[in-house]
């Protein structure tokens, strides 16, 4: 019940953008325009829509490009053949066919066949119909941009929960790490890898949230002021997205460290659970708003403390494990350090440097 009603909290707005949507676009259809029936201007408002908040524009460029060629097909191959079984499979391929050609996008197509299906078997070919069905999916498609940029989402908010969340799970994982490895006990890194691994559709989400934000700050001008800050998150989804490959990478080996009796060194052992408080801080950084702490520079202040210590004596002698642990803990580093905006060679150069190239850590 609790899961429902918090998909159900954070799905309130796009379904109330949908429904406002509809409602405005059949009545401009039929009040302004003078369509006695528009039903393609309510689903055009929808489906340019829909629930996600990614890519909302390009939905709807495809949405009413997808229903001009099914109804402009429709129409041609309809008033010539007719209507029945094989007719409506013939127009479906063709008008399917051509939107494929045309666009790869997958709402164009099914747009297409969905009107090419409606006019070969309910709404008959001719005169201006798909003229009209046509200018009512562009009112759909308009009201639905007009009604992202009055009624918006928040443009940062859904990526940077997301963003949080995603670095809540790290922290967590590197303290069942750690707890793991000072026990030489598998079962807390088993969970961790399987939290681990389990990111992907947080990560994925991330993406799509931001880039329905950056449409949302381009079409509404409440947020342009917002610009600044979904950049600056935007330029951290690929590093918080390496950060969590590398501590896979870094939980795998860990098994295999624990599973092999293999020797690590305690200080590289109590690192791992610094760096866990570190990415905490990290996570407050992201959910932080302007002018609150902690920010960006305290972020990199605490990772900074961290990666200072992660000198390559700390593994002189280890074996193949430890060794890959240790290099996975600074590309893991280096991932954070970018997180928190700093370059990438700045991030590099924070770390002392390692015996085979004094410039550069080894990395995955």
């Amino acid at each position: 019940m609790r899961k429902s009603s918090l998909r159900l909290r954070s799905s309130a707005l796009p379904i109330v953008q949908c429904a406002l949507a509809a409602g405005i676009a059949w009545w401009v259809a039929t009040t302004l325009i003078g369509h006695a029936q528009p039903f393609f201007a309510p689903i055009a408002a929808v489906v340019s829509l829909g629930l996600s908040l990614g890519a909302r524009l390009r939905r709807s460029v495809e949405l009413v490009c997808g229903v001009t060629v099914g109804i402009g097909i429709g129409d041609l191959l309809v008033s010539q053949i007719g209507s029945g079984p094989w007719q409506i499979a013939l127009v479906v391929a063709i008008a399917m066919a051509s939107a494929v050609a045309l666009n790869s996008g997958p709402i164009f197509s099914m747009q297409a066949g969905n009107s090419a299906v409606l006019v070969a078997t309910l709404i008959p070919p001719g005169g201006t119909g798909g003229i009209d069905r046509m200018v009512d999916a562009l009112v759909g498609g308009l009201v639905g941009i007009a009604v992202v940029a009055l009624i918006p989402t928040h443009p940062v908010r859904r990526a940077r929960k997301n963003a949080a969340d995603i670095l809540k799970t790290a922290a967590e994982v590197l303290r069942n790490v750690e707890t793991g490895l000072v026990e030489n006990n598998p079962k807390p890194i088993e969970t961790a890898l399987r939290q681990a691994r389990d990111t992907q559709s947080a990560i994925d989400s991330m993406r799509s949230n931001l880039q329905g934000g950056h449409e949302i700050s381009r079409i509404s001008p409440l947020y342009w002021n917002s610009r600044p800050r979904l950049a600056r998150l935007t330029a951290a989804a690929d590093p918080i997205d390496n950060a969590m490959r590398n501590i896979r990478v870094l939980a795998r080996r860990s098994l295999t460290l624990v599973r092999d009796d293999e020797i690590l060194d305690s200080r590289l052992v109590l690192i791992v659970d610094e760096l866990a408080d570190a990415v905490e801080v990290l996570r407050q950084m992201v959910l932080a708003e302007p002018g609150d702490q902690p920010d960006s520079a305290e972020a990199a202040r605490v990772l900074r403390s961290v990666a200072r210590k992660m000198s390559p004596e700390l593994i002189e002698g280890a074996g193949v494990s430890a060794t890959v642990v240790f290099a996975q803990m600074r590309s893991l580093l280096v991932d954070l350090l970018q997180t928190a905006g700093l370059k990438r060679i700045s991030a590099l150069a924070t770390l002392p440097p390692t015996v085979e190239n004094p410039a550069y850590p080894p990395e995955k």
